[in-house]
């Protein structure tokens, strides 16, 4: 099976010293080939997912793997090297192309109950399930392995497509450290906080959940759980046994509370349970437990649902749409939330791949993200989701990962930054942000894969590109290669976007200004016209990170 490994080798997130040169400029087949955008954002806005997308299933259900497991290589078993990884709790200097505000002063800006950024957060993938080398770990021998797992997967050219980046094995409570290492790296993104999906109320997923709380708790305690119980996968009808789990994680000083006190809760699929039974719910929280709540049901279906949930709601939120083109709704939905006297929390989503359930939307390179965010910005939302922080079965992390780096979070960081602030960062550092797949949309996978996905209805139309985006302080040229075309085109000081044809081999792209380049980003793993394996991820590398 070839998603060859040594795509996993963590060279993704080395670009920034890898040797572009010898660049023809303005040479070559495709130079010059391309569309142009600029600008914060791209596309349009947002408007519920066609069919009601949730999380871990096509239709709205999560699809959990069993507790305790993790995913790891593909192929043939061997794994990410396994030393390297994300130390959680520095950036690098010169990662990001402005200068980011430290966590308190983004809070302070921000306000206490208002413009907070949380990340879904998805148990069944930490770092690391089993504290084992990541050339040999679950994830390695299992999860990205299509034979992994005695050939469960296999169906679908195995079940994850990409992994969290490499720790080491760790001594004395691993899971805690490394839980603490995310919100270590959520927090230096500037994130708030986590959403935290409550898979079921006992077991390894209840275990990591209570984990989670301390682990924020220990690290930052201005960094906040959000309860999200899962109503796809919790099998109570009583709201008793809901309010008596939900209280004990309450009771954390991490669990997030409004600045009144009240508890906020916000349930996935919230539709799932009538306004009665949560009623209720609310009810048995205060007079069992004592905990008066702040309701944010997260519907599948916002525009179906809200107007029966407004009596009992603090708010609203929506899992949203993955493709650019599914946001023409998001400044109506914000508008009926604040109509109603309710904040709305915005989804922001990266991109959205599902090999076990042949699903995917197309992303389109960057623009996804771009346009969640300036929906998010432009729209007035008072609360931001990114879907997801790590649910890797859905290809939706924004999390550090062998194949995206940091690249996704470090956008994120510039688009929260004016969320909060109010104001667009001053790029002070040339940066490149390298995107494309590394097979093209339609390849039909020559390995034992028999379940290929297919495009949900409402995405835009699958395409083949690569993308060069630009965060320049000042003009500058800039040089590409696609495969074995280079070509050049000029970029504007700000943000800047181009897209080029996907070709077979590797993509990579350079700043020159005054003759001297000044940023270069390549992707590791190359274009291939025949593959074993369907992967409709985008790969992401930045130029900030070597």
């Amino acid at each position: 099976m070839t998603l060859l490994l040594s795509g996993f080798l963590l060279l993704g997130v080395c670009a920034a010293g890898m040797a572009l040169d010898p660049f023809s400029a303005g040479t070559g087949a495709g130079a010059g080939v391309g569309q142009d955008t600029a600008g914060p954002g791209s596309g349009g806005p947002r408007s519920a997912a066609p069919g009601g997308s949730g999380p871990g299933s096509g239709s709205g259900g999560r699809a959990a793997p069993a507790p305790g497991r993790t995913q790891g290589g593909t192929g043939n078993g061997k794994g990410p090297a396994p030393d390297a990884g994300d130390t959680g709790d520095h950036r690098p200097a010169g990662a990001l192309p402005f200068d980011m505000p430290e966590p308190a002063a983004l809070r302070a800006a921000a306000g206490a109950d208002r413009k907070l950024v949380f990340a879904h957060y998805f148990t069944p993938y930490p770092l690391s399930l089993d504290n084992v080398r990541a050339d040999k770990d679950y994830y390695t021998r299992n999860y990205l392995n299509p034979g992994g797992e005695n050939g469960k997967h296999e169906r679908y050219g195995g079940l994850l497509r990409d992994r969290p980046l490499p720790v080491k094995p760790k001594s004395g409570n691993w899971e805690l450290a490394n839980l603490r290492q995310e919100v270590r790296t959520a927090r230096t993104a500037g994130l708030d906080g986590f959403t935290l999906d409550l898979l079921s109320l006992s077991g390894h997923h209840w275990d990591r959940a209570n984990l989670l709380m301390e682990a924020a708790r220990s690290v930052d305690p201005g960094f906040k759980i959000m309860l999200m119980p899962d109503m796809t996968s919790l099998k109570t009808d009583d709201p008793a046994v809901l309010a008596d789990a939900v209280a004990a994680l309450g009771r954390s000083p991490a669990a997030h509370r409004l600045g009144d006190g009240r508890l906020v809760v916000s349930p996935f699929k919230a539709e799932e349970k009538e306004p009665a039974w949560w009623g209720r719910f609310i009810d048995l929280l205060k007079t069992r437990h004592g905990i008066r709540t702040a309701f944010v049901p997260t519907f599948l279906d916002f525009g179906s649902h809200h107007e029966r949930f407004a009596p009992i709601s603090h708010g609203f939120s929506e899992w949203g749409s993955r493709s650019y083109v599914g946001q023409e709704g998001a400044a109506r939905d914000v508008r009926r939330a604040h109509d109603l006297g309710k904040v709305w929390m915005q989804p922001v989503s990266v991109q959205d791949a599902r090999p076990n359930q042949g699903v995917f939307d197309e992303a389109g390179n960057t623009a996804t993200l771009r346009t969640t965010w300036t929906r998010a910005v432009d729209d007035g939302a008072d609360w931001v989701q990114l879907t997801t922080w790590n649910d890797y079965s859905e290809g939706t992390q924004f999390a550090p990962s062998v194949h995206n780096g940091h690249a996704y979070l470090d956008l994120t960081s510039y688009y929260l930054t004016r969320f909060k602030t109010g104001s667009w960062p001053k790029i002070v550092r040339d940066t490149l942000y390298v995107t494309a797949r590394t097979q093209f949309a339609a390849a039909d996978p020559s390995g034992d894969q028999s379940l290929v996905m297919s495009l949900r209805k409402g995405s835009a139309a699958a395409r083949d590109t690569v993308e060069v985006l630009s965060f320049l302080k000042a003009p500058a040229t800039v040089r590409t290669r696609t495969g074995p075309a280079t070509g050049t085109h000029e970029a504007p000081a700000g943000i800047h976007s181009k897209l080029l044809p996907l070709r077979t081999g590797t993509s990579a792209a350079a700043v020159v200004r005054g003759g001297k380049t000044v940023a270069r980003a390549e992707l590791p793993r190359p274009v291939r016209r025949t593959v074993e394996v369907q992967d409709l991820q985008y790969h992401a590398v930045t130029s900030g990170r070597s």
